[in-house]
């Protein structure tokens, strides 16, 4: 069956085959492009995560910036999970790339979206350390081409955003409460991604344990996400306990409810807004150029 997107666009429903850019013709791409810039960039990790698959945090990435093309009638491009994990390094399965590499190759990505066409761009990933990279990424990217283009932090906005979708009876007397439902958000973004089969069913990582590493959490928060001073994780336990999954039915009810969870943060991310104040930004950007010929981005125009 053949998936469509309907769009309230102008007054005109707009349907879309798909808005994974990957899985676009060429012919859609053009097509797209002649209304609209919008691209969603989830950036994710290959990691060891508990009793999920590795690339967890990839896909619920993916899955919350499918829901925000959606929501703004925008791409999304997925496919990349390789960059900077952090911690996790020392789990057999987690592929590490240096910051500084992936600053680099996520630039070159930039540089070729903005080349076709996709001048508001909006990086987010649900991964913590993601920041180290994307954000250096953002501010060079400015200074380059005067284009600014955005960086939307996942976790920063599921706490501010949607606190409340996490306050449960549970909550004050079982510690777990929250990071049950959290799974249950990355359970449900496979479902969302059309790959709820890849989540396995098992009780194997439900046991909650202490992080090995905790007698230094007191330097580690000394600054942002995994900023602060270089570690890895003692243990496979560290990252992350995981909710039992015992049997199909209870991953369909983590699958429903973490969906549900998972859409009413986009709707109050308000997307719509947020890429019509990328707009406005690169105009005010445009008339301090003017004022201020030496900086970067005009400079570089200039030569």
């Amino acid at each position: 069956m053949m998936l469509r997107t309907n769009l309230l666009f102008g007054g005109i429903i707009m349907e879309m085959r798909t808005r994974i850019l990957p899985k676009m013709l060429n012919s859609e791409v053009q097509e797209y492009l002649q209304r609209n810039d919008i691209i969603i960039v989830p950036v994710g990790t290959v990691e060891m995560h508990g009793g999920l698959p590795l690339d967890v945090e990839t896909n619920i990435s993916e899955a919350v910036g499918l829901k925000m093309a959606e929501a703004c009638d925008g791409l999304v491009l997925t496919g990349l999970p390789y960059f900077y994990s952090g911690a996790t390094a020392s789990g057999r399965g987690t592929v590490q790339v240096s910051v500084r590499q992936g600053i680099d190759y996520l630039g070159a990505i930039a540089r070729s979206l903005l080349r076709l066409g996709f001048k508001r761009q909006i990086y987010i990933s649900l991964h913590g350390p993601a920041h180290m990279t994307v954000s250096p990424m953002v501010r060079d990217f400015y200074d380059e081409t005067g284009v600014p283009i955005l960086y939307m932090d996942m976790t920063m906005q599921l706490f501010s955003k949607a606190r409340d979708l996490f306050q449960t009876d549970k909550m004050a007397t079982d510690p777990r409460a929250f990071m049950a439902l959290l799974d249950s958000m990355f359970v449900g973004a496979y479902q969302i991604m059309g790959r709820l089969e890849d989540v396995p069913l098992t009780t194997e990582f439900s046991a909650a344990v202490g992080q090995s590493c905790a007698p230094f959490n007191d330097i580690f928060n000394l600054a942002y996400q995994s900023g602060s001073v270089g570690y890895c994780f003692g243990e496979n336990s560290d990252h992350a306990p995981t909710t039992a999954i015992p049997d199909a039915e209870t991953r369909q009810r983590m699958a429903d409810e973490g969906q549900v969870i998972i859409e009413k943060l986009v709707e109050r991310l308000n997307l719509p807004h947020v890429v019509e104040q990328l707009r406005k930004l690169e105009a005010y950007g445009l008339e301090n150029e003017k004022k201020y010929p030496w900086m970067p981005s005009a400079w570089n125009k200039a030569n």
